[in-house]
């Protein structure tokens, strides 16, 4: 969806407010698809002093499977939307993920929406923060409670442990 800036693009002070629905159920986060459900945006492009300022929120229900512990999870998530809009770009070596090119005297919203909300998302993909993963040896999810695998002494400490014995 473009967005039509041409009304404040020379109108210092000038705002123009937006709302739209992006699909993202095509993108591939790992080995997942974790946005089933259209993703919503809404906000304001401010021109302050000559410059382009989008602000906002993205919101969603990310449906996922957790990287630690391997259960399915639902989690909304709300991201705040804070970039700049630049007419071209000085350069482009050093871009930075907060600047986005107009495309004429619009703004490409779908794009800024996918861009933003992937720069957000979390590296891995949890149940909780805390989430305590699986046991290694048995595998049981060690969210529902201690499993009951004895410790393994590591064998550097073999010694040590007869010296205690004796």
């Amino acid at each position: 969806m473009m967005l039509g800036l041409a009304k404040i693009i020379d109108c210092p002070g000038a705002s123009v407010s937006f709302s739209c629905s992006v699909d993202l159920s095509d993108l591939r986060y790992g080995l997942s698809n974790p946005v089933s459900e259209p993703v919503l945006a809404e906000g304001t492009v401010r021109n302050t002093a000559g410059v382009l300022v989008m602000t906002g929120e993205i919101k969603t229900c990310i449906h996922a499977v957790c990287d630690r512990c391997a259960a399915p999870f639902d989690r909304d998530v709300r991201i705040p939307m804070d970039v700049v809009l630049v007419t071209e770009m000085a350069n482009e070596e050093n871009e930075d993920e907060r600047v986005f090119p107009l495309e004429g005297d619009s703004a490409d919203l779908d794009d800024i929406v996918r861009t933003v909300f992937v720069l957000n998302l979390d590296s891995k993909l949890l149940c909780k923060e805390d989430c305590k993963g699986l046991c290694h040896r048995c595998g049981k999810n060690l969210n529902d409670g201690p499993c009951h695998c004895q410790k393994e002494l590591d064998p550097r400490f073999a010694a040590l442990k007869q010296l205690l014995e004796k």
